[in-house]
């Protein structure tokens, strides 16, 4: 069965791309990063570390937060400068929603929150931080990704067929993953097409990183 699109996009750059100022967490007022006329804080390395590890059961380094929460300024900086909406009420409870299912259980989603320290309205100020942020690049870069038949037919092939045979599983018919499969290789363009971009943003402004070497 394919993996939800929208989850593997929060595993790559879409998962950064969350509020971490966390209610109740311990102030650090010291500067991680400085970005044109504003700052990161540790105190978000710090936040960030708590929802990946919410949500992964384990946590980045502090040098790569702080390289996902650059880039979540560009994106968010981009976002807000076309005046993009912010999701509705109703698309943040859906997305917190479609986050619990993710646990295996509803104890196990209510001990890892525990765990990490988050409450409901944080981890609900995150999905719409997160879900903002993911609909902006999905409504930008969308309209250029092109995938042909054949690219769904070689997926199904190569890719759905021969890992339902090697875990001994009959595979879905292809009728019904070509759907699946679009929406999973559109997802796939627009990560790729998003990473180039961000790579090209950053190249136009300017980084201060003040976060110690030392750092985890």
């Amino acid at each position: 069965m394919l993996k939800n699109p929208r989850k593997l996009m929060l595993a790559g750059l879409l998962l950064a791309c969350v509020c971490a100022r966390v209610a109740g967490q311990e102030v650090l007022d010291r500067i991680a990063a400085r970005i044109e006329d504003e700052v990161i804080l540790l105190s978000e390395v710090r936040g960030l570390s708590r929802y990946q590890k919410f949500v992964d059961g384990k946590s980045e380094t502090d040098a790569q937060i702080l390289d996902r929460l650059i880039d979540q300024w560009v994106v968010r900086s981009e976002a807000e400068s076309s005046r993009f909406p912010r999701p509705s009420d109703a698309d943040v409870q859906r997305s917190v929603g479609q986050l619990k299912k993710s646990f295996a259980s509803p104890t196990e989603y209510e001990a890892r929150k525990k765990e990490s320290g988050l409450t409901d309205g944080d981890i609900q100020s995150m999905a719409a931080a997160q879900l903002y942020l993911s609909n902006y690049l999905d409504s930008r870069f969308r309209p250029a990704v092109q995938i042909d038949s054949k690219a769904v037919e070689d997926y199904y092939q190569n890719g759905v067929v021969v890992r339902a045979k090697a875990r001994g599983q009959e595979p879905p018919t292809f009728e019904a993953s070509r759907e699946y499969i679009q929406e999973f290789l559109i997802q796939q363009g627009i990560n790729e097409e998003a990473d180039r971009w961000l790579k090209e943003s950053r190249g136009r402004i300017h980084v201060e990183i003040l976060l110690d070497a030392g750092a985890k």
